[in-house]
Parts: structure tokens; sequence; C-alpha cells
């Protein structure tokens, strides 16, 4: 049968009141992002608490449900059939006709679930689901019922003009559309965290824009081309990224020389967060994003963690600060930036590592440390916010 039509169901938006259409709207706005580089014409309409997509002339099903299965704020993606209101009678031949087209196999059990938005249909839901579900027996004797757990939940929606036939229901990722938690910048490196995080907190409606740390000559073209790349993967769910590239390399040499090199990761990290805080604040972002996980590595520890947090007024966000490697890699994996994260090009934190790095730093001792960089610091802070490269990536 003709699948033009899809139904898009969502979850926490219904829950949103007088601001639930600020929310659609911008599920709506995904939507369209979304489906901008599926080849087709689309017209996204809501209508009584649904979304409804309408394919206009060719496309292409297969691409059409992945462009949707990554646009936050969607539950569920239903294929429909779309038809009139002419009547009971029609309605049953063109369940029978959708039954037989979708299910060759018919020896499955079966409930039939009515919705009616329209109250002035002739029968009520439950009269709707007992005569539907008697034509399809006579129509298909080897069927069977089971309203507890059916192989196959035929879905009525009875609505305005027209009805709408459903029976699968592909599963969307979830979350808030992108838009409607603010923004916030996100340290992107080329490792499998921080994309992971990017991901997570763009579930949660947050646009997202990205700070990467470069360090010619010690990290190669390729090392920036992978963090585009993975920036690039990560925009498939949130939207546009802009991507700020900073040249880190004068701070790193000059932390190395006169900073104790069991406190280099901890005193760049420092850096690290200064820079993408002052970038959030000139981009109106409202928080900083990480991938950071207590315990992970020696930067990540709790008392490390509080170092770094030290520098900062804005807030610091860490959606994977729970979570163990594997864990994480299960979600880089479902989106797509695993493979990608694992290529060996080395980003600026794994060129000048400490073989032992402390673990529990003191704040007091860092603090001393940095006096060490009173004289130079703040010509190369200016010189490398001065290097900000500013890359959209789509």
């Amino acid at each position: 049968m003709d699948h033009s039509s899809f139904l898009i169901k969502y979850a926490e938006i219904a829950i949103k009141g007088k601001n639930r259409y600020v929310f659609e709207d911008a599920l709506m706005k995904q939507m369209r992002y979304a489906l901008k580089k599926v080849e087709g014409d689309f017209e996204i309409t809501k209508t009584q608490g649904r979304v409804h997509v309408d394919c206009l002339g060719s496309f292409d099903y297969d691409e059409v449900i992945g462009a949707l299965s990554r646009v936050f704020g969607i539950t569920g993606i239903c294929p429909v059939v779309r038809v009139p209101d002419e009547g009971f009678d029609r309605l049953s031949e063109d369940v029978i006709k959708y039954i037989s087209d979708e299910y060759p196999d018919r020896n499955k059990t079966f409930k039939v679930n009515c919705r009616r938005a329209r109250k002035n249909y002739p029968l009520d839901s439950q009269e709707v689901n007992m005569e539907m579900g008697g034509r399809i027996l006579d129509a298909f004797p080897e069927m069977k019922v089971d309203v507890h757990d059916p192989d196959i939940l035929l879905t009525i929606e009875i609505r305005d003009d027209n009805i709408y036939i459903y029976s699968k229901i592909i599963p969307g990722p979830g979350g808030m559309p992108v838009g409607t938690g603010g923004k916030a910048m996100l340290l992107l490196s080329g490792g499998i965290d921080s994309p992971v995080a990017g991901y997570m907190i763009a579930k949660r409606g947050v646009r997202i824009d990205a700070v990467y740390f470069h360090a010619p000559p010690y990290t190669s073209e390729r090392a920036k081309q992978k963090v585009m790349d993975l920036a690039r993967l990560v925009s498939r769910y949130a939207g546009p990224i802009t991507l700020h590239v900073i040249n880190f390399t004068d701070i790193q040499l000059e932390i190395y020389e006169k900073c104790p090199h069991d406190e280099l990761t901890i005193i760049m990290r420092r850096y690290m967060m200064r820079i993408a805080e002052d970038i959030a604040r000139k981009n109106d972002c409202l928080g900083l994003i990480t991938g950071e996980s207590i315990g992970q590595v020696a930067s990540q520890t709790m008392q490390s963690l509080a170092a770094t947090n030290e520098v900062c007024t804005m807030p610091v966000y860490r959606p994977l600060i729970g979570f163990d490697k594997n864990e994480i890699i299960k979600i880089s994996e479902k989106i797509d930036t695993f493979e990608t994260s694992i290529l060996p090009y080395e980003d600026c934190c794994t060129i000048f590592v400490a073989k032992h790095p402390v673990t529990k730093p003191n704040v007091n001792i860092i603090r001393r440390s940095e006096n060490n960089l009173a004289e130079t610091i703040d010509e190369l802070y200016r010189k490398a916010i001065e290097t900000d490269e500013v890359i959209v990536v789509s």
C-alpha cells in the first residue's frame, strides 16, 4: 500500500501545557532540517496533538525513516495509510486490503485499537474495535484475536475528514527538540567520549556549539579533520554545529617548560576550560559540556574535576559522569561516531601526557605552579583566542 504519509509520535512534549505549541514548532523545524538532504518534497503539519509528514511525489522510504529517526523529540514514526471517511463499510475494505498487503503470512494474532478524535463518528471506539475485528476474522479465518500480546496491533485513528491506518511504530530517539533548552559549548576532542556527551545533551533540547584545541605541528590536519567529521556526525542529531578551532600549541609548550610535569594535564585542562568559557560567553552559551567520567583517567578523578571546575563560573555539564567505558562505547556505536573516534590521529591532549600524572591535585599547589606562567600567559592566551577558526558543520 501507499506509505506516503507518516504519523509522528512524541512523549514529553505532550505534557508541556500552554507552551506545548513552542515545542511542537521546534520539533517540526528540526524535522524539516533533517529532511532537507532527502530527495523529495515533504509537507509537515500538525493537527490535534499529532504531527504528520506527507511525501509529495517520489521519495526514498528508507531515507525518510533514517532522517526522522535522528530527530530528538520523536518517540515513534508510524507509516500510515490515509483514507477518506466514506463510511464504515469502505473503511473495512481499506483495513482488509491493508492487512492483505502488509502481512502475506497471516497466521498471526491481532488486536484492533481505535482512537476516535472526531466524536461525531457514528460508532464509538469500542464499537469500531469489535466490528472491525469481526470483519477481519471473516476475511482471514487463520488470524486470531489476542488483546494482551498481539503480533499485530492495528491502529485506526479517526480524525477530521481522514482516517489513518497503521500497525508499525519505528522507534525514534526520544528526548526534546533541539533549540528548546538553550545553547551550550562542547569541548570536543577526537576521542570516544566527547561526541557522546554532545549527543546526550542535545537530546535534552540543547543547541550545541563546540570548541576543539588544535596543536600543530604536534597534531596533524588529519586530527583536525577527524574532529570535524565527528562534529558532522553529531550534527545529524543536534543540527548545525559551530565549531571553534583554537591553536593551543604555544600555551601547551609554555606549560610544559615551566610547570611540574606531573601537573601538565590538569594545568592544560584548566586553560582549556578558561578559553572554552570565554568563547561560550561570546556566543551566548549557558554552560560547558565535557565527556568526563569519574575515574576513567587521571584528569577525571574527583579531585582533578574539582581542580578544573575551579576556573569556571559557568555550569559544566558532564552527562557521562557515572558511565563506564563500555556504556559510552555502546552509545558511540549507536550514533556512528565510534569508528571515527578510534582513528589513530592524536589530539592535543595526548601529546604532552606525563608519565606519572597527579591523580589527587591540590588546587593551592596548582595555582602556585600556574604563577610560573605569569609573565607570558596573558599574551599567549590572547593569541590563542585570536586564532579562533570558526567552521559551521552540518
